[in-house]
């Protein structure tokens, strides 16, 4: 049986998480705590410690989740923490990542998929949410430069855009319709991966 333990703060999804991992018979669930605070305490008195930790991000008290999973590790260098959140933008993925989870979850992973991403821990996985996962491809994603995936025009338009042009005075200096100018817009935002005119300037310029 795999041991468990739960940071969660809010008591129906604590409840929850602890009532079903409890009635899996791969589980075995040591410890509920509210807080990195609580879980580190409780852990003082226990002969038996977790072997995989489930932990929310966004805590009360002075330690997030994320400072939570360093100082988890101190004390059992052995456990994995897997880290589940409502929130899943690129910069918390990292810091969870760097600190030494395991993995990263989204809340609304079913009961059913969170059991089955506890056991991905123990076998030696790594599991994360979709959504999350894409952060992670993006980021070791080898960078292309515009230059190599722009058609010449688009390239031009792009210009337009890096020396402040309005859409009406790039399709006044290329010669061109507004309209066409959009349409340009769109598939140089489709092969660079970005959704704004700030996103495409910092890919441009190198600032990401």
């Amino acid at each position: 049986m795999l041991t468990l333990a739960i940071i969660e703060d809010q008591p129906a999804i604590r409840e929850a998480y602890s009532a079903y991992l409890a009635a899996q018979p791969e589980f075995r669930v040591l410890l509920v705590a509210s807080s990195v605070e609580e879980f580190l305490e409780e852990l003082s008195h226990k002969t038996e410690m977790p072997e995989v930790v489930l932990s929310d991000i966004g805590l009360p008290g002075g330690v997030s989740g994320i400072e939570g999973v360093k100082l988890i590790k101190q004390r059992l260098p052995h456990t994995e923490v897997l880290l589940i959140s409502v929130y899943n933008d690129a910069a918390r993925v990292f810091q969870a990542l760097c600190a030494g989870a395991v993995g990263y979850l989204i809340k609304n992973t079913p009961l059913n998929l969170l059991k089955e991403h506890l056991l991905q821990v123990s076998a030696g996985g790594s599991p994360m949410s979709p959504s999350v996962a894409r952060h992670v491809v993006q980021h070791f994603r080898p960078v292309q430069a515009p230059a190599e995936v722009l058609s010449a025009r688009e390239l031009q338009i792009v210009q337009g855009i890096e020396d402040g042009l309005s859409y009406k005075l790039i399709a006044d200096r290329l010669g061109i319709a507004m309209d066409t100018v959009r349409s340009h817009i769109r598939t140089v935002y489709r092969k660079l991966e970005v959704n704004s005119k700030g996103e495409l300037l910092a890919r441009r310029f190198g600032t990401n």
